[in-house]
């Protein structure tokens, strides 16, 4: 992508990039959680969640610094990525394989040699015996014949398992993440951040508050527990969005009119021309407001059509030969001078502040645990693929809402979204906290268990146990029944 001659080639970099991504984000988590011990699972898997977002960090400050290379900067901030790379790729081969997969194919004696060396000075004794019956038996009970797919969707617990692995991906990309992380200099713009590179900074510092608190997340993620981790995610999540949508409407209200307009009908003979607002004429992708501006009001402003060379231009007129002109007029093209640009920062940073601990790694970090054995590989790749669907559907359809919409509706929008997700999580994921892996799937082998009867008192243990046929058998840690 780096030295890329055509959008073509640019494009065809950017396809093979996104298989290795898919690809990565499908495998990584699983593997993982198949290596980590029960107490730590969900730390670990979340850890990899921490460092996507420091990497986003770095990329954001790399990409700020290369914002000031005249000719070509883009060419660094796409070439670079190979270093971390291939230095990824040469870590990757010193890892040995996850010790479920080498049992699973039979590989018992490497798998157990793979574990005591993964366990250091730890007692593997049970912990193997327990990996190896339990393979044993899937293997011998793992829902019938054909296709992987076509056995969990017809195996209701499996099936319940990807119905709530898919939702959180889906959730997660409908309530708008990576509009904010894809479009985080963008919106700045929007709210009123005039400098291009001020707003390449102020990205920045959502990518860094991001990262910051997924630390949050992993430091949580054994203390309280993925159900109310997410659960609380989403509530803040959704009442950051509604302070978004909030910071735009007033930005709207507010906005400054219109208050020269072109009497050349040869110049003025373009939508442009009708609008009475800053906001109207924003929401027009051909159109540009220019204006003047004192310390305190905006003043001989128009609307007028953007230059289709470069959206950094007027087509015409004082806003035409720079961001800046000689008379001091300002070119703004999405986006309107305005004073509630600190109430949309504010909401970003709060967004990210809540959705980075929950939202953001739990998807990641419960899909990695929840599916059989023998399921597991598929099911992830399956919600992994719902969640890159989506993020491309958000992603693609952004700027098209916010022009029908408006910027306030497209975040009040996603804010109903995120409140969709909270009922669809608090009905149907149950806690893995500090199970193993073998132990999980009793959790979707009824509607009851999958919809709350985990999510045990504190400090109460129940125990789940599978007996052949259609009855089950729950009991308390002291061997009393539990209803």
């Amino acid at each position: 992508m780096g030295s890329a001659p055509n959008k073509e080639t640019l494009l065809i970099g950017r396809l093979i990039v996104g298989i290795g991504i898919g690809i990565g984000s499908m495998t990584v988590p699983v593997y993982i959680a198949e290596s980590s011990p029960p107490q730590m699972r969900g730390q670990l898997v979340t850890i990899n969640t921490l460092f996507i977002t420091a990497g986003q960090f770095v990329a954001s400050l790399i990409d700020g610094a290369f914002s000031y290379v005249q000719h070509g900067g883009w060419r660094y901030m796409l070439g670079l990525s190979t270093l971390p790379a291939l230095v990824q790729f040469l870590g990757f081969l010193f890892l040995p394989e996850s010790p479920r997969w080498l049992i699973q194919k039979g590989l018992t004696q490497k798998a157990r040699r793979v574990l005591s060396q993964i366990r250091g000075n730890q007692n593997i004794d049970e912990e193997y015996d327990s990996i190896k019956s339990s393979i044993e038996e899937e293997e011998k009970d793992s829902a019938g014949d054909g296709p992987v797919l076509w056995r969990m969707l017809t195996y209701p617990p499996a099936r319940r398992a990807l119905i709530v692995g898919c939702g959180l991906h889906m959730f997660q990309q409908l309530s708008g993440i990576n509009t904010v992380m894809y479009y985080s200099a963008t919106i700045l713009q929007m709210s009123g951040v005039r400098d291009d590179k001020l707003a390449i900074w102020l990205s920045s510092l959502t990518a860094f508050t991001n990262f910051l608190f997924t630390l949050l997340g992993v430091w949580m993620v054994e203390r309280v527990g993925r159900r109310k981790l997410t659960l609380g995610s989403i509530v803040g999540t959704c009442l950051s969005l509604c302070l978004l949508a909030v910071g735009f409407l007033l930005s709207a209200q507010h906005s400054p009119p219109v208050t020269l307009h072109n009497t050349d009908h040869t110049l003025a003979n373009t939508s442009c021309s009708t609008y009475l607002s800053c906001e109207l004429c924003m929401l027009d992708p051909g159109c540009g407001f220019c204006y003047q501006q004192n310390s305190t009001a905006v003043f001989a402003s128009s609307c007028v059509p953007v230059n289709q060379a470069s959206t950094e231009r007027a087509a015409w007129g004082r806003c035409s030969n720079s961001t800046q002109s000689p008379y001091h007029s300002f070119w703004a093209y999405n986006f309107c001078p305005t004073s509630y640009s600190w109430l949309v920062l504010l909401g970003l940073i709060l967004y990210l502040a809540f959705f980075a601990p929950g939202l953001g790694p739990m998807p990641w970090t419960i899909n990695s645990e929840i599916y059989p054995l023998w399921a597991r590989s598929t099911g992830n790749a399956c919600s992994a693929g719902v969640n890159w669907t989506f993020n491309v559907l958000v992603s693609l359809t952004f700027l098209h809402i916010a022009q029908y919409l408006t910027y306030y509706g497209a975040f009040f929008l996603y804010a109903s979204l995120a409140l969709l997700g909270f009922f669809f999580v608090y009905g149907c994921l149950p806690e893995t906290k500090g199970r193993r892996l073998e132990e999980i799937e009793s959790l979707f082998e009824s509607r009851l268990c999958s919809c709350g009867a985990s999510d045990s008192d504190e400090g109460r243990q129940v125990e789940y146990i599978r007996v052949k046929g259609s009855n089950y058998h729950l009991s308390d840690n002291d061997g009393s029944d539990v209803e």
